[in-house]
């Protein structure tokens, strides 16, 4: 090892002192203009993040607001739906027995009408009867005596007492005694 040699292990001086001095700027350089430009956006980032949970958790809320009002109204119209159906159903009975009514009284008139007719047509039969009956009792009775019967008055009196008679049920058959003129009842 000569004189003018320096050991391996230490530096060169000048270098070690230069690269020192860079060292130190590099650092000076980052502390002042890259740090704070990382911390900036680093606080801008998490702002950012703080911010989106703060929405995130406020949308959150509305969305459960939301859900809740949705649950509350759907409840209400399942309440409406229910009273709708109770009143159409209340309604529906009230048509069935109105209509029940309705053709119960119809039913009554068409009776009535139909009785009415009935006693109409019961009364003509026997209107037409009574005079077919008096006609051929007359027929029958002018054949039995052999005379004619031609008082018509009179022959109408008989037949009708006779009829009003057997109408009542109190007339019992009778025999007819004597002559032409005389013509007797005998009840038996």
């Amino acid at each position: 090892m000569g004189e003018g040699e320096s050991p391996p292990i230490l530096p060169y001086m000048p270098e070690l002192v230069f690269g020192t001095v860079i060292f130190l700027a590099f650092l000076w350089i980052i502390a002042k203009k890259v740090v704070p430009n990382l911390e900036k956006a680093y606080e801008e980032r998490a702002s950012a993040i703080e911010g989106g949970i703060a929405k995130a958790e406020k949308a959150q809320e509305e969305a459960e607001a939301a859900l809740r009002e949705y649950r509350a109204q759907l409840a209400e119209a399942r309440d409406e739906a229910a009273r709708i159906r109770e009143e159409a159903k209340e309604q529906g009975a009230a048509i069935v027995a109105d209509m029940r009514r309705q053709a119960q009284a119809e039913s009554a008139r068409i009776t009535e009408t139909a009785h009415r007719q009935i006693e109409a047509e019961r009364h003509q039969a026997m209107v037409a009867l009574r005079s077919e009956v008096g006609r051929l009792s007359t027929e029958l009775a002018s054949r039995i005596v052999g005379e004619s019967l031609e008082d018509e008055a009179r022959q109408r009196g008989i037949v009708d007492r006779f009829l009003a008679d057997l109408e009542a049920g109190e007339r019992q058959p009778t025999t007819v005694a004597g002559g032409p003129e005389g013509a007797e009842r005998t009840d038996s």
